[in-house]
């Protein structure tokens, strides 16, 4: 049951895209809360799946059998009761996926958070989580990524600019922009029952 003081309906479930950092997670938590629906991170499924962490998948198996898995999972949670609204948060790199793209543009409402360098920089150091970022200079492995998936991002239903402010702040503009996107007739109107 959506909030009372969310004032739109969807009917699809929403994913967030973008790259580590961007704060899919924080913000699709608390988008869930606001909306009053289920949040899943899809790495958290992708572990508990694999029974070991997104890392360790990595180094053991290598990206591609990540990335096999990974379809699965969102594949399996976007048609686990499609009409069952909830956030989904994705790792960085499933919306790059053509397979993953196709299915998630079909099925939920995507929602690309884009964070400039400097802030994914800094919010992303001293983490151990981050495979691509072990061992490397994480700046000129983010600006690569910036330039290799932007574009691919860009093609997600709604893009919201993120700064380094209140959770809180940027939670208001997805909600601004889910809200601007709906009035607009191009997305989602009214909930199932």
């Amino acid at each position: 049951m959506m909030n009372k003081n969310v004032e739109f309906s969807l009917n699809k479930p929403i994913v967030m895209v973008g790259l580590m950092g961007a704060g899919k997670t924080s913000i699709g938590r608390a988008l869930s809360r606001q909306l009053g629906i289920p949040f899943i991170d899809s790495d958290k499924e992708i572990e508990a799946a694999a029974g070991c962490s997104v890392v360790d998948i990595f180094s053991l198996y290598g990206e591609e059998e990540f990335r096999r898995v990974e379809q699965r999972i969102i594949s399996r949670l976007l048609d686990s009761g499609s009409t069952t609204l909830k956030v989904i948060s994705t790792g960085e790199g499933a919306f790059i996926t053509p397979e993953v793209r196709e299915l998630v543009l079909d099925k939920a409402l995507t929602i690309w958070l884009k964070a400039d360098l400097e802030l994914l920089v800094k919010r992303t150091n001293f983490r151990n989580t981050r495979p691509q970022l072990l061992n490397a200079d994480s700046k000129s492995i983010l600006s690569k990524l910036i330039e290799e998936r932007y574009k691919i991002y860009s093609e997600a239903d709604i893009t919201v600019e993120t700064r380094d402010e209140s959770l809180q702040k940027t939670l208001s503009k997805v909600l601004s922009a889910i809200r601007d996107h709906i009035e607009k007739g191009v997305g989602v109107l009214k909930t199932q029952n």
